[in-house]
């Protein structure tokens, strides 16, 4: 005799996790929009072990980096990192690729603010940058903080250019802020929305 078993594959069919299965969700805490901002500064605080930022067309004043910068405390964004930096680019002509991992970004137990992008946003009409930053337990008192980034824009010369970035604040002090501003100029629009990871 043979035995049957019925199976629902059906997404739309599942109303909950099973009790045995906890999930993350998405907390949204803060929304900043950019209007000819010199930075966009958000507070941290232990309510979550993780916290992610989402940059949404983020459009210089003049071509510029976009870049973050960590507080531990004081009043300055100068938490000291340790980060790598790698970058995929194409242009829209299809005559040139690259993909590379770049040591002029990077930085060893640096103190100023990160770069998140390669070669600056242009500041064409319809130029900007997306993308998001993953901040890893910034509260804790015992380990150093984790961070991994990943941005798209359009550069100034018509190139499509997708970084990485990732490294950690080498302190085991609390990160209590991060702050976000292009390297020259304003953040002349863009929206940064943080959340909290639950």
């Amino acid at each position: 005799m043979a035995l049957k078993f019925a199976v629902n594959n059906s997404l739309s069919a599942i109303t909950s996790l099973p009790s045995g299965i906890s999930g993350g969700a998405l907390n949204l805490i803060s929304t900043q929009t950019a209007s000819a901002s010199a930075s966009l500064e958000f507070s941290l605080d232990d309510s979550y072990d993780s916290y992610i930022f989402k940059f949404i067309n983020i459009h210089p004043s003049v071509q510029s980096s976009f870049t973050v910068g960590f507080r531990d405390g004081s009043t300055n964004y100068d938490a000291v990192k340790t980060t790598t930096n790698f970058n995929a680019q194409h242009n829209e002509a299809d005559t040139s690729t690259n993909l590379g991992y770049e040591s002029t970004y990077d930085q060893a137990q640096g103190t100023g603010y990160l770069t998140l992008d390669q070669q600056g946003v242009g500041t064409d009409n319809d130029a900007s940058l997306s993308g998001e930053l993953y901040f890893y337990n910034p509260s804790s008192t015992t380990f150093v903080k984790h961070f991994i980034s990943t941005t798209q824009h359009y550069y100034g010369s018509a190139w499509s250019m997708n970084t990485f970035v990732a490294g950690y604040c080498n302190t085991t002090t609390a990160i209590d802020g991060v702050s976000f501003k292009m390297s020259s100029g304003n953040i002349d629009d863009g929206i940064i929305k943080m959340y909290g990871v639950s």
